[in-house]
């Protein structure tokens, strides 16, 4: 009577449904110093319930960064977690992009001795 069915869950989707649904969010990472933490800015645009204007909404959150990885201007995608100090509740997920290196070295003039 009780056959194993096809909706059975893979471990992924398993796993997401034992730990709950989990916000993903794309923001730009605008702060590296903090060891293991970065502190990243994420822009969303509202409408203005009243005048129908657009507003840019901005919100910082602390990420935890295990490996020190974020660089200041990185696109990043971070996870809500567990709370890991008092101000970090999301986890980075991924690095979507990388800025692009300026060289401001290349410019200078190189002096000879």
């Amino acid at each position: 009577m009780s056959e194993p069915t096809e909706a059975t869950a893979s471990s992924s989707d398993a796993s997401s449904d034992h730990r709950g649904s989990r916000r993903v969010i794309v923001g730009t990472v605008t702060s590296s110093n903090m060891d293991k933490t970065a502190t990243v800015t994420v822009i969303r645009r509202v409408r203005d319930r009243r005048f129908h204007k657009f507003l840019t909404r901005r919100v910082k959150y602390h990420v935890h960064d295990e490996h020190n990885t974020a660089k200041v201007g990185d696109v990043v995608e971070i996870i809500e977690s567990r709370p890991m100090s008092k101000t970090k509740r999301w986890r980075l997920l991924s690095t979507i992009s990388r800025p692009a290196d300026v060289g401001g070295h290349i410019d200078q003039p190189q002096v000879e001795k």
